[in-house]
């Protein structure tokens, strides 16, 4: 029976887990898709594992039937509500007949079984991870339940794919019914239920095939809409060359003879790792020169990768419970970025991780929202997939394989996989595995375990007598309200010592902080050196040590580190902006180190020019933000930038002239520097720089020539930028996901207006019930906080969360996240945003909004 939104949901807590009473040997299912609903019929065979009752869960079901070894259970033998279904008085050895009715052409959450696409795109797809199972039928609904699963499938044959889990071993005609057919697979693995999926659509194939390093010959299929077969080969290649890099680096090898990847234009994340057959969104599986821009379609590549690793880390070895999410997501995102840093600049791939974390997670942990990577409690699990469990799990995997070094770290994991291959485990064996050749590694713990990001200050002294340079450092955590007090970390600080005169490295080491203050000597040091820490981000902490301007300028000229070269030119503009400090220094530096570095390395000089984003930026004020001071320093630095360097810009542009498309990190640097000279001399006025876009535009060979000249022309209101917007539009009005672009380049326009907004949520190409289209507008609005933190633009964004709060919780709730740090504005925009919270809250059921927005408010008494 359908539920009924909880005002006060409960809380479920960490230190409240038991094992499970009943275990899950087979699951037998068979789902019958009809016009108007879907009838899932199902056989659970289950043992005892401990005393009490069998605890099922369901959501949306409409129960028909129930048996229990044959005998039909009344309403008596059985308890419902409150989303469980309860059999008290069951033996040990169980099997469960259970039978129930679905609608899910109505089911607009995206969670369970449902209806993607309409007309003849109509396609019906799963996406049951965390709990959308339950809303298939009635099952122990929880990570710690494995069990092999065999699911037939029958449908009308205008339907003519079906798909499940597994290997397919039998199809045909339903007997008696010419129009329909089915389908049976079985999945030999023990999976829990999250991971099970299932498709009936009418699709076109990519077909490949790859051997893996155990001689076994996998078949690799990717399903997509007929029109968009052709733009699925950079998403089987990036497959090929994920299952060879995984065998390569962590020894693992595919375990089953088909690996599937389906795409749906409506799915509420980016993609799904379930066994065998990944479910994706198609923003994150398609790609094309022609459609995609450069940094999408390596987006696809890494979530291939990220998709597939997860076949070890997650799949065969999985979670005990929820509140372990970060280790199979943690872990799998190092392994996505190790492999992504193969396939571009390790030093760009590290600085696009970081600009992520910074921008993200870094805000996420200094407001209300705070968590530990692994929480200890929540209302609904959907709210925690977040930065700090994703990006922030994955820091805490690269501190441990930085500290044990790449033999044993490969030595660790081998264990791991060795000891829990098919169980479901948690952070605490993970650490055990790995700390066979270190035990420290077991103090990493903490670093789950505490919420906030750390402060590592330090300052040094040089004793040229002694010939000895002392650093002392320490390390500073924010109180997280809720939570014990913080204790010290152990974080681990790559260092470099460069001698000042030659520029050269006389000194490397790692050093662990891992009290509060410590003292780090060197000895042999003949002269001051300039220090470079934190390399290659070697930990997930806020860096505040005593540099001068002209250390860090020093710094970007000789670090041999590319990313520490783009930290520290973060760490002068953060001065300038926060701190006030002057520009000299770092327009010298810069104008100095780019025609070089754009000749040697164009993607890595592309990224020296970054000027962190209005939403890093406020993450940074603690009080009093003002959203058009900050858009003021901001554009005032960027101008100053771009007219210190005017001269350089057309000679750039012009060594970086626009060729035939190619594939590889020297052409994807090349169009992305060459996208920020265009923006940079447009900004500076050079002359013919509007010229330069629409000839760009015009001549474009790929979607990041043309997609870049249309955004500069856009954001600087270039004359005829409308006219460029509708050709945009023609040209591609037949294409979802370039119509996303379409509409996000006018939603995050340096100009936009909520009459814009609201005109285009008015669009007829607007869809409610396509997330990738809602986040088009509504997420690209949130980069003009001075537009947003506005009554018009709250008005506008609250409107859009009480609408998708009943329709899909999941996207409001993560929506209503951007609003988190509301309570650092200046007044009167304070208390504006705080009444439009109050406002949302008696307007809001869902538990997903409810729970965001109960902490968001928390803030206001902090």
């Amino acid at each position: 029976m359908p539920d009924v939104p909880l005002h006060e949901p409960s809380k479920i807590n960490l230190t409240d887990y038991k094992q499970p009473s009943f275990d899950v040997e087979t699951v037998n299912l068979d789902i019958k898709l009809f016009e108007d609903h879907a009838q899932v019929d199902s056989v659970l065979k289950m043992v005892r594992q401990t005393a009490g009752d069998i605890v099922l869960f369901g959501e949306d079901l409409e129960l028909l039937a129930i048996t229990m070894n044959g005998e039909q259970l009344t309403a008596e033998r059985y308890q419902q509500a409150a989303s469980k279904l309860m059999i008290t008085d069951a033996p040990d050895e169980v099997t469960l007949e259970i039978q129930v009715r679905i609608c899910p052409q109505t089911n607009t959450a995206l969670e369970g079984f449902y209806m993607a696409g309409s007309g003849d795109d109509t396609m019906f797809v799963t996406q049951c991870e965390p709990e959308g199972f339950r809303k298939i039928t009635f099952y122990p609904d929880r990570p710690d339940v494995l069990a092999i699963f065999t699911t037939r499938l029958e449908a009308d044959k205008r339907y003519p794919t079906l798909l499940a889990n597994g290997n397919l071993i039998e199809a045909g005609e339903v007997e008696g019914a010419p129009d329909r057919h089915y389908a049976i697979w079985h999945d030999p693995t023990n999976k829990p239920s999250y991971l099970f999926a299932c498709v009936v659509a009418d699709l076109d194939v990519l077909t490949d095939s790859y051997t893996t390093s155990e001689g076994r010959n996998v078949l690799l299929e990717v399903y997509a809409k007929s029109a968009d077969i052709d733009k699925c080969d950079v998403a089987m290649q990036a497959l090929k060359d994920s299952m060879k890099w995984d065998e390569d680096n962590y020894g693992r090898a595919y375990d089953l003879d088909r690996y599937m990847i389906v795409a749906v234009s409506q799915f509420n994340m980016g993609a799904m790792e379930n066994k065998g057959l990944n479910i994706f969104n198609t923003a994150c599986v398609l790609s094309s020169p022609e459609t995609t821009t450069d940094s999408r379609s390596f987006s696809v590549k890494a979530i291939i990768a990220h998709e597939y690793f997860h076949n070890w880390t997650g799949n065969r070895i999985t979670c005990r419970d929820w509140f372990q999410l970060c280790l199979k997501e943690g872990f799998t995102v190092y392994r996505d970025q190790s492999f992504s840093a193969d396939q571009q600049s390790s030093a760009v791939q590290r600085i696009d991780d970081v600009a992520t974390l910074r921008a993200h997670q870094f805000a996420e942990d200094a407001g209300p929202l705070a968590h530990p990577v692994r929480p200890e409690s929540f209302v609904e699990i959907n709210n925690f997939y977040t930065t700090t469990v994703y990006e922030k799990g994955a820091e805490i995997v690269r501190m441990i394989a930085n500290i044990l070094g790449p033999d044993d770290f490969r030595k660790g994991t081998d264990e791991y996989f060795r000891r829990y291959d098919g169980q479901a485990v948690t952070v605490e064996d993970f650490l055990s595995a790995l700390s066979i050749t270190n035990d420290k590694i077991e103090d990493f713990i903490d670093w789950y375990r505490q919420p906030g990001t750390p402060v590592v200050s330090g300052h040094q002294y040089y004793d040229s007598a002694a010939q000895t340079l002392t650093i002392t450092l320490s390390q500073q955590t924010r109180h997280v309200s809720g939570f014990d007090a913080p204790k010290p970390l152990p974080i681990p600080v790559a260092t470099a010592l460069f001698d000042k005169n030659s520029g050269d490295i006389i000194a490397e080491r790692m050093l662990l902080l891992d009290q509060a203050t410590q003292i780090f000597e060197f000895e042999g040091v003949t002269s001051e050196p300039v220090v470079s820490l934190l390399r290659d981000f070697s930990a997930p902490v806020q860096l505040n040590y005593d540099y001068q301007d002209e250390d860090l300028a020093f710094l970007l000229k000789h670090e041999t580190n590319g990313f520490n070269r783009w930290q520290v030119t973060q760490m002068l503009v953060n001065r300038i902006l926060l701190q006030s400090n002057d520009t000299e220094v770092y327009l010298q530096a810069l104008a100095q180190t780019l025609p070089d570095l754009a000749a040697d390395d164009a993607m890595l000089a592309a990224r020296l020019l970054d000027i962190p984003s209005a939403q890093e930026l406020a993450a940074a004020v603690h009080k009093d933000y003002d959203p058009e001071l900050i858009k003021a320093q901001r554009e005032g630095l960027y101008q100053q930038l771009a007219v210190a360097l005017k001269d350089q810009w057309a000679a750039l542009y012009e060594q970086l002239p626009m060729q035939s498309y190619k594939d590889s990190p020297e052409a994807l640097g090349a169009r992305a520097l060459r996208n920020v000279v265009l923006d940079m001399a447009l900004t500076a006025n050079v002359t013919g720089a509007a010229e330069w876009a629409q000839q760009q535009y015009d001549n474009a060979s790929c979607m990041t020539e043309r997609f870049g000249a249309l955004k500069v022309m856009v954001n600087h209101q270039v004359a005829n930028a409308d006219a460029y917007l509708a050709d945009f539009y023609q040209r591609f009005q037949a294409d979802d996901l370039v119509i996303d672009l379409w509409f996000s380049v006018q939603a995050s326009a340096d100009n936009v207006s909520t009459d814009t907004i609201a005109s285009l949520l008015a669009h007829t190409d607007f869809d409610w019930n396509t997330p990738n289209r809602v986040r088009s507008v509504i997420s690209a609005f949130t980069s003009q906080p001075t537009v947003l933190w506005t009554p018009e633009g709250l008005d506008i964004y609250t409107a859009v969360i009480k609408k998708l709060d009943d329709s899909n919780p999941m996207i409001a709730s993560r929506l209503l996240q951007v609003l988190a740090r509301w309570y650092t504005l200046a007044e009167p925009r304070r208390q504006m945003a705080h009444e439009h919270l109050l406002d949302l809250q008696q307007h809001v059921s869902s538990k997903h909004v409810h729970e965001s927005l109960t902490s968001v408010l928390g803030a206001a008494s902090e």
